[in-house]
């Protein structure tokens, strides 16, 4: 089917051209480089590149968090470590099962690929059909791309490899099955799609709005120094967790009123965004997909306080 979904995508005027994600490390603090996406959303012109990965280099060899969106930025992102140091590449570490953050794995294949169980579950549940969008979307930088589980299970806790000190944390507002990172060495916290800075955050395999703003309170909470959010520019303040809480705050709000009113779905896709989210990317676009995922979850809800 893949391979079907090539052949028609060769005729579009990317297939052929040299495709190239460029990847340029920057160093953001000792030892710690990320890999800063676009803030759009998928598309061929990008190549879905639109995450932020990163990478620590430790005294005892390279850990990796996520991999990005291809077998082809895997590869790249391997070339971009090799150009910033020498040593080898002895762990990735995956935020989450979704599709930006793992396609990439086929690359990282001669080392231990580590994440959450559940993760691991939710990959093998949904990772062909992801995958299958995925070359959909953005066409030739999928060639060659196919899902590969982790290969080691990880648990909140401490993970010490080499001088670094890693502290896991087992969260679930996004996916259900969410790992965020905190280096206790540098102070850098690599939150995974648990944070959306200047992008409109995504809902569908959220539990809940509810439990994603307990996840915010437990990482605001952390001693960090540095957010690198799953997407979106990193930041040295706490403005990521501020426009995280107002926004699934708001969020909350509109569809429990909307429920609570009986409005039909298609009012609240119209509703008017707050000029204070101006400025974040594709907040239209992620509303009405909000909608679609969250809504009948608040209706069922006012149905059943009313039976």
């Amino acid at each position: 089917m893949r391979w079907l979904l090539l052949l028609t995508l060769s005729c579009a005027s990317l297939a052929h051209a040299e495709l190239n994600y460029d990847l340029q490390p920057r160093q953001i603090a000792a030892d710690t480089w990320v890999l800063e996406g676009r803030t759009d959303n998928f598309a061929a012109e990008n190549g879905g590149n639109i995450v932020n990965t990163a990478f620590i280099v430790t005294n005892a060899g390279v850990v990796v968090i996520d991999s990005g969106p291809s077998k082809r930025y895997g590869e790249a992102l391997r070339q971009a470590i090799a150009k910033v140091t020498e040593q080898p590449v002895i762990k990735l570490l995956i935020t989450h099962h979704h599709p930006d953050h793992v396609l990439g794995n086929q690359a990282f294949s001669d080392v231990p690929i580590a994440a959450l169980a559940g993760t691991t579950q939710l990959l093998r549940e949904q990772g062909e059909a992801m995958a299958e969008n995925m070359y959909r979307l953005v066409g030739d930088w999928m060639r060659g791309t196919e899902v590969l589980l982790p290969t080691e299970a990880l648990q909140a806790g401490r993970l010490t490899i080499g001088d670094h000190s890693l502290r896991l944390l087992a969260l679930s507002g996004h996916t259900g099955a969410d790992l965020a990172i905190l280096d206790e060495r540098s102070g850098v916290l690599f939150a995974g799609d648990l944070v959306f800075y200047q992008r409109a955050l995504t809902t569908p395999g959220t539990p809940g709005v509810d439990v994603w703003l307990a996840d915010i309170a437990t990482l605001q909470a952390l001693p960090w120094k540095q957010i690198v959010p799953g997407h979106g520019p990193l930041a040295t303040t706490d403005a990521p967790f501020a426009q995280m809480q107002d926004y699934l705050g708001w969020l909350d709000e509109l569809l429990r009123t909307g429920a609570a009113q009986g409005a039909e779905m298609n009012a609240l896709i119209r509703a008017p965004i707050p000029e204070r989210f101006a400025a974040v990317s594709l907040t239209r676009y992620e509303l009405i997909r909000s909608v679609s995922h969250l809504y009948p979850r608040y209706e069922q809800a006012r149905f059943k306080r009313l039976d």
